[in-house]
């Protein structure tokens, strides 16, 4: 199996419950090598013709680009938001040690 690199997936959460929830469900299910949780993410945005304001918890999910349909699937499965956020960022490097491990932590389905 050949290594690909990473992938960062970037979304947001309204709460602790929820981020917890999806976090342990793609680790779980091997669709995320990791996932980590910032809160206090604050947002502004227009939401059917309204500026809003919410306080977020922001999601760094780390996988791979082999893995990334089933993980957008399951996220907006998983996901309590109408249009969840899902934004993938692909890195211009990455090291070889953190490669390997995201590699065996989200294998090929």
């Amino acid at each position: 199996m050949p290594d690909t690199l990473p992938v960062l997936v970037l979304s947001t959460c309204p709460d602790e419950a929820s981020a917890d929830a999806i976090a342990l469900a793609l680790v779980e299910e091997r669709l995320a090598a990791c996932v980590t949780r910032i809160p206090g993410a604050r947002s502004t945005y227009r939401w059917q013709g309204r500026i809003e304001h919410a306080t977020e918890i922001q999601l760094l999910i780390k996988s791979r680009v082999t893995v990334y349909g089933a993980l957008m699937k399951r996220l907006t499965e998983l996901h309590p938001y109408e249009l969840p956020e899902i934004l993938v960022v692909e890195p211009r490097d990455v090291s070889e040690p953190y490669l390997r491990w995201v590699n065996e932590q989200t294998p090929d389905r």
